[in-house]
């Protein structure tokens, strides 16, 4: 039967591991990894022998135990024989916290892209140190132009850390000026895609290129960073324009994101100037961004969105959401001309670009202060004059959403804005904003009558130094502007220039003020009085019902004597959760503090009745109180050093 002796020691191996990992387990109280926990027993089976032989004797020649006959002493020997496991357990989750490191599974799996990732981020290090950014890495801020610095830093560094270096210079809230400047100027030159790899991502996805398209240019119309654009006809004969992603880009994007992320979480915790920028919240939202934009779904998505908001003389391309996909977008075509390479010639076809500043504006204020979803990112790139004369929106592949509320507080904060009421703009500000608790409002109140002083009742205008300056104040009170919001701003900033190359004496708050008084007699016709009257009236209905009986019981109670008020404490259950938790802590600490002292104690008594050869009835409640002193302290332990979860 020797042949059986090998699977018979594997299955009892494998169950008593199990076995010890269970009650581990539950004697801590907290979930491990399989890993963890098979590790641990293992220890435990390890550490057996040796254990019982010490407490019970050496085995005697017919491999019984010497003290197996005492079942208390072999009770507390296997109470001992866990002690080890658990303290692995202990120390493994203060050095790396369960969470922190990959399985063994996904680090196998993974081992190839973390090594491409290592490369690329020891890579982009030394980027970063080669410019002379090595100090602002360790905390210190050297007298240097960071912004040139960072600028080079993030043109050497590829497509991802461009794009980031153009969403962080949309933050004035959160860096300088000559920063914000210096980024401002990240453009990305991106080389044309062959044909034979867009053709390969066309039959991907549609199985044949004639399948769906009558004709298809192989020549590019243009290229960006993301995506190659072409012109082609579909087999029902509408002209398009066909966006198609680079290939590969998703595994370059995802590689240097996850190395922003990696990047930001190490200066958060490390310097001091990281936490205050929130580094780690602006890489999530940024990452957040470019895998919408990355998403063509997302973007056809988009252009539905944008499309409600109705402006004689601005239009939207329509999507053909039955031949996009992911990686394809066939939007419909547009004859014109970009903006900017227009604006020479608006004399000559006798158009107004007074006319043509009028008409954004009013589609972007449309769109931010009625409609709720606007384009992120008007600038003139993004803006054909059509052969027709009007002007057709381009690249929805990022767009600002606002709910209703804030839709209500914006048009308050402009209104304050239009006022130039210190008191009305702070309680604007703080209702937009995300304070913190403690807030000098005295003070912000005074810095917010300079700005608006400054900014509003001079001829200084409305420019982006406006922004600049509002952020300032905003950031210099530890006031979190909503991502939100900051697109808002943005979205004006960005805006304003446009503008101001169209027409350089465009007041753009006096044209804003004209607008927003036209959108308010909009709410104020017969019409939508009535339909805003009946949403109100449908929303009350349910309320006013309930309310005579509700009424009758007050007045029936308080006539009577009977009107209390009731107040429970703890009457959400994660309150109470909290405080069990605590007690239940405090307790355990308790009862281990107390039984590792009476463990102390009776130890060192050599009287009373004795339990084996060498071991009183004294010494073993002693030894049977320091080993449940132990397991206890332990279970503090490791809910004190585990990682809170997310």
């Amino acid at each position: 039967m020797s042949y059986l002796q090998g699977p018979l020691f594997v299955l009892t191996w494998i169950l008593t591991v199990v076995v010890l990992a269970s009650v581990v387990r539950r004697l801590l109280g907290v979930r491990f990894s399989a890993t963890r926990l098979i590790l641990a027993a293992g220890i435990s089976w390890a550490m057996s022998g040796p254990i019982l032989t010490a407490m019970l004797g050496p085995k005697l020649p017919d491999g019984s135990l010497a003290d197996s006959t005492k079942p208390l002493l072999l009770v507390l020997a296997l109470l001992v024989i866990l002690l080890p496991s658990m303290v692995f357990l202990v120390v493994a989750e203060v050095l790396a916290p369960s969470g922190s490191l990959p399985t063994p599974l996904e680090w196998i799996s993974g081992l190839r892209q973390r090594v491409a990732r290592s490369r690329r981020y020891w890579r982009f290090t030394m980027i970063l140190m080669r410019h002379g950014l090595g100090p602002y890495l360790r905390g210190r801020r050297p007298q240097a132009n960071i912004g040139r610095s960072l600028r080079g830093a993030l043109n050497e560094g590829g497509l991802t850390f461009i794009k980031f270096g153009q969403i962080l210079s949309t933050r004035r809230d959160l860096l300088p000026a000559e920063v914000v400047h210096e980024l401002s100027l990240l453009q990305h030159e991106a080389a044309f895609v062959p044909w034979p790899e867009i053709e390969a991502v066309l039959v991907a996805e549609y199985g044949t290129v004639a399948s769906v398209f009558d004709r298809f240019d192989r020549e590019p119309m243009a290229a960006a960073s993301v995506a190659q654009v072409h012109s082609a006809r579909l087999v029902s004969g509408e002209e398009v324009v066909v966006k198609v992603r680079r290939p590969g880009v998703t595994t370059v994007v995802e590689r240097d994101l996850d190395i922003i992320r990696r990047l930001a979480r190490t200066l958060e915790r490390r310097t001091s100037w990281a936490r205050s920028l929130g580094a780690v919240a602006l890489a999530s939202g940024f990452a957040a961004a470019l895998r919408e934009e990355l998403d063509f779904c997302i973007e056809a998505r988009n252009l539905a969105a944008v499309g409600v908001t109705r402006v004689e003389g601005v239009a939207v391309p329509k999507a053909f959401t039955e031949h996009s996909s992911k990686r394809v977008l066939v939007m419909e075509r547009f004859e014109g001309v970009p903006l900017r390479r227009a604006m020479p010639q608006l004399a000559e076809r006798g158009i107004s670009s007074r006319e043509l500043a009028e008409r954004l504006l009013d589609y972007l204020l449309r769109q931010m202060m009625i409609d709720g979803v606007f384009h992120a990112d008007p600038h003139p790139g993004n803006i054909l004059l059509l052969t027709d004369g009007r002007l057709g929106m381009l690249d929805f592949g990022s767009v600002g959403r606002l709910d209703s509320s804030l839709r209500s507080s914006m048009q308050r904060l402009l209104a304050a804005v239009d006022a130039g009421d210190p008191l009305y703009l702070c309680d604007a500000v703080l209702e937009v904003m995300t304070a913190p608790e403690e807030i000098d409002e005295a003070a912000l109140e005074r810095d917010l009558g300079r700005f608006t002083a400054r900014h509003l009742r001079s001829n200084s205008g409305f420019d982006v130094a406006m922004f600049t300056d509002l952020f300032r104040i905003v950031s210099s009170y530890g006031l979190a502007v909503p991502a939100e919001v900051a697109a808002v701003f943005r979205a004006l900033g960005t805006l304003e220039g446009t503008l101001t190359e169209l027409a350089r004496d465009f007041d753009i708050v006096a044209e804003a003020r004209k607008l927003a008084g036209g959108y308010a007699a909009e709410r104020l016709t017969p019409s939508a009085l009535k339909r805003e009257a009946v949403t109100e009236l449908a929303a009350l209905v349910p309320m006013l019902r309930r309310l005579p009986r509700r009424v009758d019981r007050l007045v029936g109670a308080l006539e009577s004597g009977k009107l209390s008020v009731n107040v429970r404490l703890f009457a959400d259950r994660r309150d109470r959760d909290v405080v069990t938790g605590l007690v239940h802590q405090v307790l355990i600490t308790v009862i281990a503090a107390t039984s590792g002292l009476m463990g102390v104690l009776l130890v060192g008594r050599q009287n009373g009745p004795m339990v084996g050869k060498a071991v009183s009835l004294y010494q073993f409640l002693g030894y049977s109180f320091l080993a449940v002193a132990s397991v206890l302290a332990l279970r503090i332990l490791v809910v004190v050093f585990r990682r809170p979860e997310e």
